[in-house]
């Protein structure tokens, strides 16, 4: 398991520019730093380094950036760039499955940042595909997908989010050759970015875990 602490992080910019005569809009992923729970523990690792949970010994975490045009009355151009989605990538399905995984963001100033539609939703949870052999889903029934509060609590209510699994094609993060065994997991937090928009500089780093999937728990 290597740490990476100190080590100048890796950033991968993707650009989707749409022909306009009025704008141009990048899109872009980087990786970010992460804490990621481990049983009782924590451990926190540098930007892009290799992340580790329960039941994968490495995993990788990117988030996704679009701008966002949010003029004011003193500048009609003002702006940021927006979280679009947390991507975990190189999950092993096979070894988590029926697992619950949660992501939640941090601020810089090391507070939990709202990431619902819910004031108090403060992280985003699914379950990962109970099957030997997984393949692509979008089905956000299917994967339960929820917000939770700081101390785990499920959330009732219309969800803005949505999410995806990939098991085919190439990582978001680096390209690999997606499979169960190393699969891409997101999270768009708002796709139509009506409710959630967290400026990306807000940002501190991102928490990681899984568990246990019991019936009786959220």
């Amino acid at each position: 398991m290597s740490g990476g602490f100190g080590g100048g992080g890796r950033v991968r910019s993707r650009f989707l520019i749409g022909l306009s005569v009025i704008a141009i809009v990048p899109f872009f992923f980087t990786t970010f730093a992460a804490n990621v729970t481990v049983g009782q523990g924590a451990l926190e690792f540098g930007q892009g380094s290799q992340q580790t949970i329960a039941c994968d010994p490495t995993v990788f975490v990117a988030l996704g950036e679009e701008w966002y045009s949010s003029p004011t009355p003193e500048d009609s151009t003002f702006g940021y760039f927006r979280v679009r989605s947390v991507t975990v990538a190189n999950l092993d399905l096979v070894s988590c499955r029926n697992k619950k995984l949660r992501v939640r963001l941090i601020s810089t100033a090391g507070q939990e940042i709202p990431i619902g539609s819910a004031p108090e939703a403060r992280a985003l949870q699914l379950v990962l595909p109970n099957e030997e052999v997984p393949s692509n889903t979008s089905d956000v029934t299917a994967l339960r997908l929820t917000y939770l509060t700081s101390d785990g609590q499920a959330i009732a209510g219309t969800l803005a989010a949505s999410a995806a699994i990939s098991v085919t094609g190439t990582s978001i993060y680096d390209g690999s050759v997606l499979s169960p065994q190393n699969a891409d997991v997101t999270y768009f937090l708002d796709p139509a970015a009506t409710t959630v928009n967290i400026n990306g500089q807000e940002v501190g780093r991102t928490t990681v875990e899984t568990v246990n999937n019991a019936q009786s728990q959220p």
